[in-house]
């Protein structure tokens, strides 16, 4: 393993759909990361590809503009695709790219959200069954408009092919979420650093502190555990995704779970998500089926079987 925690030399593909009249804070909080992965690394881990309906300039919220290097009209080949927005992101109906992010959708890609993006995601009826996130300031015309959505107060909530992002400095946390998976924590701290971000917010919580808190432990492999794990709770990380994220081993990581918080890595991700799951029943119109998988479980049955043996009843009687 390298020194930024992966043998792979793979160069992921972002596309970035500016919408005329971005936040320009967004933005540059979103791609920076990127680009300074790649300095730091000394090789392209992220190729960034500005997408439009046309070639020419976009304008931000500021002074600036971006100059697009492809159309949605052209074949590209993303990993991730994400949408920034600013203005009043509820007013957008280009039916055009609409229907470009619902064929991305389709083609596998994983879609993300800043600042309004969000908005435009579930606008395209791509969000439903999922939860999200947006800025504060549409919290409340988004509730509005689509009282059906999962809506969290969070800086960043990634789920399983989404992610959304409240906007501001938020995408740097995200980012830092992002890369760690991809090449480790510690490389996520360098990147961090070098923009002097040097406090980063877990996706649920503003403050570092309050994820040691939460979790009862100051060590850092734990923390950098537990952060991945509230950031996956719908898509699942393997025990030794969370051990390279952590900088460990398998072996090692469990040993830490078990002599400072009692259980097994994956039996504290179990709980963490199950903890998840019964603030959807108590919160939300989902059903059983679309809780289990947002949660992480591949079946209702699945679902079911192991909350009633960890809360003594089952589900449906909770709720």
């Amino acid at each position: 393993m390298d020194k930024i925690g992966t043998n792979s030399i793979v160069t992921r593909r972002i596309g970035i759909l500016p919408i005329e009249g971005f936040a320009l804070m967004s933005y540059a909080s979103l791609v920076e990361p990127m680009r300074a992965a790649n300095l730091l690394a000394r090789r392209p881990l992220y190729e960034m590809i500005n997408i439009s309906t046309s070639m020419a300039p976009i304008g931000s919220s500021g002074a600036a503009t971006i100059t697009p290097q492809a159309t949605i009209s052209d074949e590209l080949k993303l990993d991730y695709l994400f949408v920034v927005a600013g203005g009043d992101p509820t007013l957008y109906n280009n039916r055009g790219v609409i229907n470009f992010l619902a064929r991305t959708a389709r083609s596998g890609v994983q879609l993300g959200g800043v600042s309004g993006g969000p908005i435009i995601l579930a606008r395209a009826g791509l969000m439903n069954g999922r939860r999200m996130t947006v800025h504060w300031e549409h919290v409340g015309a988004l509730a509005e408009i689509s009282p059906h959505l999962l809506i969290e107060r969070s800086l960043f909530v990634i789920d399983r092919d989404r992610v959304t992002c409240a906007g501001g400095t938020a995408p740097i946390d995200l980012m830092h979420a992002l890369i760690a998976r991809h090449h480790g924590a510690p490389f996520a701290r360098l990147v961090s650093d070098w923009y002097l971000h040097t406090e980063i917010r877990p996706s649920g919580d503003p403050q570092r502190s309050g994820l040691v808190e939460r979790v009862g432990s100051n060590n850092a492999a734990i923390l950098d555990a537990v952060e991945a794990m509230e950031t996956h709770v719908a898509e699942l990380l393997t025990l030794d995704d969370l051990a390279k994220i952590a900088s460990l081993s398998a072996r090692q990581l469990n040993r830490l779970f078990r002599e400072k918080l009692g259980r097994s890595t994956m039996g504290y991700y179990r709980d963490l998500r199950l903890d998840k799951a019964q603030s959807l029943l108590r919160n939300s119109p989902l059903s059983l089926t679309e809780i289990a998988l947002a949660t992480g479980f591949a079946s209702s049955s699945h679902f079911s079987r192991v909350y009633s043996g960890h809360f003594r009843q089952p589900p449906s009687r909770y709720r």
